[in-house]
Parts: C-alpha cells; structure tokens; sequence
C-alpha cells in the first residue's frame, strides 16, 4: 500500500475576479476531491513575511491517500472538463508534493 502525499497548493489570484472564479472551480472539484478520498487541510492567507518574501493570496494542504489517487483524479475526464476553471482563476501558483518530515 502506498504513503499517503500532500500537496502544497500557494495560489496569486487573478486581480479581476479571479477569487470568485476559483469558488467556482473548488465547488466544481470538491466531489472529485472527495472521490479520491483526498483531504483538503486548512486554508491559510499570509499576513505578513519575517524572514523572506512569499506573498500568495492563500496556501493550503490537500492530503491524498497516494499519488496513484491524485494522478487519477487529475486525469480523469470529470477534472478535465473543470481545469479551465483554476486556470482561468490564477496568475500564478505552486503546487509541491510534500511528505511529512522526520526528526530522527
């Protein structure tokens, strides 16, 4: 059975609606998040940089129970047919594949 992965999403929203246009996509891809059994974690809006500059207008995990899922659920017709959405939504973004980091 593969680990599970997380995604780090940092998004720069287009400045002419482009917030309101990516409701719509996440409304249109929370059905196929939910039939990967991905997780999406809590959103988060930068208030301000300390040390560096990363200024995205929001980040957010999404858990996915393994990159077989994701890839599947990034291929997949249903997603296909909504990806214009996000694309239409965004300047800019990041998307990482993380794992959870040991202390050992």
């Amino acid at each position: 059975m593969e680990d599970p992965i997380y995604m780090l999403n940092a998004l720069w929203f287009k400045k002419d609606g482009g917030k309101e246009k990516y409701l719509q996509y996440g409304d249109a891809a929370r059905p196929l998040l939910k039939k990967a059994g991905a997780e999406v974690q809590e959103n988060y809006c930068p208030e301000k940089s300390i040390i560096g500059e990363w200024d995205p207008d929001v980040f957010f995990l999404v858990k996915y129970p393994s990159k077989q899922a994701f890839n599947a659920m990034v291929k997949s017709p249903e997603y296909q047919a909504i990806v214009h959405l996000r694309e239409e939504a965004i300047d800019k973004s990041l998307l990482i594949r993380c794992k959870p980091f040991e202390w050992d």
